[in-house]
């Protein structure tokens, strides 16, 4: 059986071109380029809880790194560095090679160099810091929406949940459906390219990792504002929309989480900078719905259908300390 040290030189120890120094000693050391500010995330990935025990290894890794990317591209940085801490049960090394493979894959994919980590035995669970950078000022915030913004987001939404409800028994998939639900789930694509395209014209950011109620929800606080969402207008793959009238398809929908797509406003008079910026980072977008004035602490997001009519969401966002 490998020791600790032998897995971090097979697996983990790579070339580092955006760093003075990387895996091998103490710490790293990294320097920002001239007139950039660091953007700093962490993410924990527990076995059981944020995958299955029986998820492929490599999509483990990917995973792992692919929502701190998320992170970066909802603050529109570059994602420069990582650190990586794994607990395992036992140093079963075919795992942490297809682990690593995978990891490393996203790494090379988005120019991220890891420059070092900890390996210990514990129950399985990875932590990644992520460091990116940003030109001063210029960063994608939370704080930034007004009244009057349109709401916009990429991609489509529902399907990464809509497989851990069939994983429960919650619905009934297709072998093909199945497969394609379950591939959104362990190999997220972060919208890095969007994020970089809308500095300078979306006024704030989010990533949906938790569920679009609950994330867009999250800009209202920090902006002091309310959000009208259209339900008809909701991004969703035509599989996800095959299986529309189920309630467990449309608490995917608005709340099911592991989307990590962007959600973003920008004022009206920018909307087709926001379409330029999409076509540019190769990326669907869809206006959704439009920030409102509100009250004082009646901060939140509505859901409305074709008559106008709030639609009560399910489920608003995935909590870890619920069931």
């Amino acid at each position: 059986m490998p020791s600790e040290f032998e897995l971090i030189a097979r697996h983990f120890t790579h070339r580092t071109p955006h760093s003075l120094l990387g895996v091998g000693d103490d710490a790293a050391l990294i320097r920002p380029a001239r007139g950039h500010a660091l953007a700093v995330a962490a993410d924990m990935l527990v076995g059981g809880r944020h995958f299955f025990m029986d998820a492929d290894p490599g999509s483990v890794g990917h995973k792992a790194l692919a929502v701190n990317l998320s992170d970066m591209a909802a603050m529109g940085a570059t994602p420069r560095w990582a650190t990586l801490g794994i607990a395992l049960p036992k140093a079963d090394e075919r795992w942490v090679a297809a682990m690593a493979r995978g990891f490393m894959a996203c790494a090379r994919q988005y120019g991220v160099d890891l420059v070092g980590g900890d390996t210990t035995r514990g129950p399985l669970n990875l932590c990644v810091q992520i460091i990116g950078e940003v030109p001063a000022r210029r960063a994608l915030r939370r704080d930034g929406a007004r009244p009057g913004d349109e709401i916009w987001v990429s991609g489509t939404l529902g399907d990464a949940a809509l497989a851990v409800s069939a994983r429960r028994g919650g619905i009934r998939l297709k072998p093909a459906e199945r497969k394609a639900a379950q591939r959104r789930l362990d190999w997220p694509q972060p919208r890095v390219a969007l994020g970089l395209a809308l500095r300078g014209i979306a006024r704030s950011a989010i990533d949906v990792s938790d569920g679009l109620v609950a994330d867009l929800g999250h800009i209202c606080e920090r902006s002091k504002v309310a959000a009208a969402v259209e339900l008809e207008r909701l991004p969703c793959s035509a599989l996800l929309r095959r299986h529309r009238g189920h309630p467990v398809a449309l608490a995917a929908l608005l709340g099911g989480g592991n989307d990590y797509e962007l959600c973003f406003t920008a004022a009206p008079r920018r909307h087709a900078d926001v379409v330029r910026a999409a076509a540019v980072a190769e990326t669907r977008v869809t206006c959704i719905g439009r920030v409102l004035r509100t009250t004082e602490g009646a901060y939140r997001t509505v859901v409305v259908d074709c008559t106008g009519l709030p639609v009560p969401p399910t489920r608003t966002g995935f909590d870890h300390f619920q069931p």
